[in-house]
């Protein structure tokens, strides 16, 4: 992790002891800076943060309260779980958040890497069946390519990609073939989850956004933006091999 961030979580944590929540907003570090222009701003989430307030109590500020300190008139144009890293896209003006939603999101494509538990039949294979949306009413067709990057013991280290993605839809598209992430107590298997967590040390699954390509909502030129995962996933995948 680079020393800035190093900088940032600490400031977080000494203000969350003396506070009990942090509430101090300052601008994130530049070099989680992905991607900018007059129009989108990319950012590289960490784990273990919110991208915007839910209804919930909140322990510190969501990234989007961070960053409108320096971009107030900002929107994010999609979101990440609170445990996974990675890019997020937001607009700087309602306008461009209109148009990519308007586009249906036409051209998006998310690639991530994940742990998941065991080891899947096919090296590579595509994942199509029909999962609720945020609403909640009815369902919509998904679908979620995954190939195998490596074998662990237990394990596998995996790369995944969809265009338009639903809520969780990686996470509820694995765990569907018997292969949820790594510690993903909602989906998967928590009995192993647990027996894993002791000796590894570990608690939160990995999921990390890598990289996105889109076509800009206002220059339609092709955006591609690459974000390396934190050194905590490569630890995690140093102490799962065989």
């Amino acid at each position: 992790m680079r020393s800035d961030v190093v900088i940032e979580v600490i400031v977080a944590f000494f203000l969350f002891l003396r506070n009990g929540v942090y509430t101090l907003r300052m601008p994130i570090s530049k070099n989680r800076i992905l991607f900018q222009d007059q129009w989108l701003l990319a950012v590289n989430k960490l784990g273990g943060e919110l991208v915007v307030k839910g209804k919930g109590a909140v322990q510190k500020l969501p990234l989007l309260d961070f960053l409108k300190e320096e971009y107030p008139a900002l929107f994010p144009v999609h979101r990440l779980d609170y445990e996974t890293s990675g890019i997020v896209v937001f607009a700087k003006n309602r306008a461009v958040l209109k148009t990519v939603i308007e586009e249906k999101f036409a051209g998006w494509i998310k690639t991530y890497e994940a742990i998941v538990l065991g080891h899947p039949r096919k090296k590579e294979d595509t994942i199509s069946f029909s999962l609720t949306p945020r609403s909640g009413k009815g369902t919509v067709d998904a679908e979620t390519k995954y190939r195998i990057i490596e074998l662990l013991e237990t394990c596998t280290f995996v790369e995944l990609q969809f265009e338009r993605g639903q809520r969780h839809q990686i996470r509820r598209h694995m765990a569907a073939i018997h292969h949820p992430l790594l510690f993903d107590d909602k989906y998967g298997d928590i009995r192993v989850n647990r027996k894993l967590s002791r000796p590894l040390k570990m608690n939160r699954f990995f999921l990390h956004a890598s990289s996105i390509s889109f076509p800009h909502p206002v220059t339609k030129e092709t955006i591609k933006i690459a974000c390396e995962r934190p050194a905590s996933f490569d630890r995690a995948i140093k102490k799962l091999k065989k």
